[in-house]
């Protein structure tokens, strides 16, 4: 489990293809430290198993399903990726909760600045706008961010300096891919009450059922 803070902007050394699979190898050094092969390491939010150390940077292979879920296809060397540990334990929950696990890709459409700081409108499909709401929490290539507002193709954020220094959002252009992340909370009540998946409607508790039962 992951928190959406990033602690550090890694850089790729390598990407191997290998049909539709394939192995990245990042050049950093924060994330490493009591890092262990087999360990969770989140890049631009997809949750990696490191298959080999470095001093100076970690080698993680990308399976097909990752790269048909998320952007790590189209990075090159040179690229720089939003990095985090998976949470230890005892961490602090700076964040919100992350699973690594991409719900789908969205799409900058837009910056606008606002005196300090940078709102960032971003386009995606119906299946993920339906779990993205007003002031709740959304992963954007790794990063925890609050959703500032929802349209009918897009939502924004807000990013504020620190955030700005800290990680790579900035560093995006208009029309770039980005990974995202809906609040995994969210994703159990709308499967929950029937929501399902835009593959896969759900069968379950829903507002007639509770209404049949005395709920409401």
């Amino acid at each position: 489990m992951f928190t959406g803070i990033v602690e550090e902007v890694g850089r790729v050394r390598r990407v191997t293809a290998g049909g539709r699979a394939g192995e990245l190898s990042i050049r950093c050094a924060r994330v490493l430290e009591g890092t262990k092969l087999g360990d969770s390491i989140a890049v631009n939010g997809v949750c990696l198993t490191v298959t080999a150390l470095l001093p100076d940077g970690f080698t993680a292979d990308v399976m097909p399903e990752t790269l048909r879920r998320s952007g790590l296809g189209t990075l090159r060397p040179g690229d720089g990726v939003n990095l985090e540990r998976a949470m230890p334990a005892d961490g602090r929950f700076g964040g919100h909760i992350v699973s690594g696990h991409i719900d789908g890709l969205g799409r900058i459409t837009a910056f606008r600045r606002e005196e300090n700081a940078v709102w960032i409108t971003v386009a995606a499909s119906p299946s993920l706008l339906r779990l993205v709401v007003e002031k709740g929490s959304i992963a954007i290539d790794g990063v925890s961010l609050t959703v500032a507002a929802v349209g009918d193709g897009d939502f924004q954020v807000s990013v504020i300096p620190h955030t700005a220094k800290e990680t790579i959002l900035l560093d995006k252009q208009t029309g770039d891919p980005v990974n995202l992340e809906t609040d995994i909370v969210g994703k159990y009540v709308a499967r929950l009450l029937g929501g399902g998946t835009a593959a896969a409607p759900a069968k379950g508790i829903n507002l007639d059922f509770l209404a049949e039962h005395g709920f409401c």
